[in-house]
């Protein structure tokens, strides 16, 4: 029974890429490249919700500071936020 060689695409040029391929999962050095370069200049994206108890907290915390500020209100420390109009 003969193993089979797995294999899948390159996920910028497309090309079939054999798992013994040095590259693998790319099919050459430039596609590694122009793949690095999407992740450093902000095309990719991963986004996941936040999971983490206190960075939910922390997140809706700032974001009703932000409102407060913006509106003028007191906020939870006791100083006023500057009305922007």
């Amino acid at each position: 029974m003969e193993k089979k060689t797995r294999s899948l695409r390159c996920p910028i040029c497309r090309k079939i890429v054999l798992r013994t391929e040095a590259e693998f999962p790319f099919c050459s050095e430039r596609c590694r490249v122009i793949d690095l370069g999407k992740w450093a200049s902000g095309a990719y994206v991963i986004s996941t919700p936040v999971n983490d108890p206190e960075e939910l907290m922390n997140a809706e915390s700032a974001e009703e500071r932000t409102r407060h500020a913006l509106e003028g209100d007191e906020l939870p420390d006791g100083t006023h936020g500057q009305k922007i109009n």
